[in-house]
């Protein structure tokens, strides 16, 4: 049972757990996706172990890089387009492992 209201401090919230994410093998994965997109296809970039404020900077790299548009979503980086091989190359740049995964 937890405390709920104290006479000193008022009502007590419970500190919320950040979501935790699973911690990859180091390796960066780029596949690319048409799924749910209407025909359109993306690449995804997952397996980068860092937070959100770090990927959102890595994701604005990569569309100045692309020439493209770009979002992160519960750790994965949304590329638009086929750009699969600048991805690559600008990630193993940066001293990254890389693989293309999947069709």
């Amino acid at each position: 049972m937890s405390l709920v209201y104290s006479t000193e401090s008022g009502r007590i919230t419970p500190e919320k757990e950040k979501p935790s994410r699973p911690q990859g093998d180091g390796i960066v994965r780029i596949q690319r996706q048409t799924k749910g997109r209407k025909g359109k296809g993306v690449c995804l970039v997952t397996g980068i172990d860092l937070d959100d404020v770090q990927l959102k900077l890595i994701a604005a790299e990569l569309k100045k890089v692309c020439g493209c548009g770009g979002s992160v979503k519960d750790g994965v980086i949304e590329i638009q387009g086929d750009k699969r091989e600048q991805i690559k190359t600008h990630l193993e740049k940066k001293g990254m492992t890389v693989k293309l995964a999947g069709g």
